[in-house]
């Protein structure tokens, strides 16, 4: 399961990606927003990466209109690594090294192709492991206070 996020700035990625997961058979849940009208994209933010840090779903995407908000918001919730990510490399890095549990891509950033190619190489790409698991640890150890 991938729960999927957006506001106005980054509804037409969000749309691009559910028609990427359909043809995939991948099951996701949409939290919307369902068009371009303008909304906030903290409430939103939020009620993915809690769907997320419940154990809900595996993943997360969250769209808005540089990612950087969206990743701002759904960072502040514990467990979430949030990253936002404008090309290739970054997607794929970000879940080998860091074991991010959601991406944030920008609508004002990248098209609609890239969101596509990106969110592949996102959900299709295992963690490491190994040094790195030390490292997300240590970011869990922040959300505690002991850091």
């Amino acid at each position: 399961m991938i729960a999927l996020g957006t506001d106005h700035g980054g509804y037409r990625l969000k749309e691009a990606i559910k028609k990427y997961l359909d043809s995939c058979k991948i099951e996701y849940r949409d939290f919307g927003t369902f068009d371009e009208t303008s909304v906030d994209y903290a409430p939103i933010a939020a009620k993915v990466a809690r769907f997320v840090s419940e154990g809900h779903a595996e993943k997360a995407i969250l769209c808005c209109g540089t990612g950087i908000g969206m990743s701002m918001a759904a960072n502040k919730v514990r467990g979430i690594r949030a990253a936002v990510c404008s090309n290739a490399y970054c997607a794929e890095i970000t879940r080998r090294h860091n074991n991010a549990n959601v991406l944030c891509l920008g609508g004002r950033v990248i098209d609609e192709k890239q969101a596509v190619e990106f969110t592949k190489l996102f959900l299709d790409t295992p963690f490491d492991g190994g040094r790195h698991q030390r490292r997300i640890d240590e970011i869990a150890a922040i959300e505690r206070g002991e850091i």
